[in-house]
């Protein structure tokens, strides 16, 4: 009889490398799960003896899913498959009764390890069918800007000692004059600051965009045991401190994916040192839409909250669209 795997992830991109990572002879029948409440449809009805389990998903999160198998005494054995890697993401699953964690992009020879560790048999077959997942190029944005964006989740509750909140990234075409719209709210809100950095490499070029709401700042303070006056100077320097952790590490995410490297420009602190207005006119007006990508940080039990919204060039999609043809074939 086949093994039942489930593989349970929005992201049909992280479903395809996943599938691909399993063992080629073994003989199992492999179903997927959009989303955590698809995933407990399918784990009820007995199609997963494994489940491989997401944690950033819509509807129902990875986390969610432990707590309803341990509730509801469920037979399945969970490996949790996620780009959140926080040393306290990885001590929750754990916690809540998963086998073993294996971080995104998955390694081939990791899953096998962790199979053989907790002697899930592999029985062969020479019947088995290649699993066909096609790949939409907005979905690889989103996994890939997944794994980038848990890196950088990672630095950043390393840095204030604090576990951090992550989403399931935003992918869209953005017109010109949507975007000024966007942003504006930067130039016109008084509660709300930014940094803004330029970044090329590869044919690939655009700006990033670190939104904070100054409300934010004297709980970073606290957390980071600043004791002092909370001053617009001591502000500036934890947004250039913060903005430079999470856009350096993501850029550094996405660079890594697809086998390239970014130089970043000087950081710009957008309302003091130039308007947003200004910056996208002298920037980007010329083209007819972008590439954004955009992720909402948050800090749990914290007033802490910010918006990184990566901003790829008209131009550059050609040079990214092949990029992510190579890494999805």
């Amino acid at each position: 009889m086949p093994t039942h795997i489930l593989i349970c992830d929005d992201s049909r991109f992280a479903c395809k490398q996943l599938a691909r990572s399993l063992p080629q002879d073994w003989d199992a029948s492999v179903s997927f799960a959009a989303n955590g409440e698809e995933g407990l449809t399918a784990i009820r009805a007995g199609k997963a003896e494994l489940l491989f389990l997401d944690l950033n998903m819509p509807v129902m999160d990875g986390y969610q899913v432990l707590e309803a198998i341990r509730k509801e005494d469920l037979p399945s054995m969970v490996i949790v498959v996620s780009g959140d890697v926080q040393p306290e993401a990885h001590q929750r699953v754990m916690a809540a009764g998963a086998l073993a964690f294996i971080k995104k992009p998955v390694d081939p020879d990791l899953v096998q390890s962790i199979l053989t560790e907790y002697g899930i048999e592999i029985e062969s077959t020479d019947q088995r069918q290649e699993v066909e997942i096609a790949v939409e190029h907005s979905d690889a944005y989103q996994e890939i800007a997944n794994v980038a964006m848990g890196r950088a989740g990672d630095l950043l509750a390393r840095l204030l000692g604090a576990f951090v909140r992550l989403p399931v990234p935003r992918v869209s075409m953005l017109k010109i004059p949507d975007l000024k719209g966007l942003l504006a709210r930067v130039d016109e809100d008084d509660a709300i600051t930014a940094v803004c950095q330029g970044f090329i490499g590869a044919g690939i070029a655009g700006e990033a965009f670190l939104v904070f709401n100054k409300s934010s700042f004297q709980d970073i303070a606290e957390l980071l045991k600043y004791d002092g006056k909370l001053d617009e100077q001591v502000e500036l320097e934890l947004l250039v401190d913060v903005s430079g952790i999470l856009i350096a590490a993501c850029l550094n995410g996405i660079a890594d994916q697809l086998d390239i490297g970014f130089s970043q420009g000087q950081p710009t602190i957008l309302g003091r040192d130039e308007k947003i207005g200004e910056l996208i006119e002298k920037n980007v007006s010329h083209w007819n839409e972008i590439l954004s990508i955009e992720i909402e940080y948050a800090i749990e039990n914290k007033n802490i909250n910010c918006d990184l919204l990566l901003l790829f060039t008209e131009d550059s999609i050609p040079a990214l669209n092949e990029r992510v043809s190579y890494i999805s074939i």
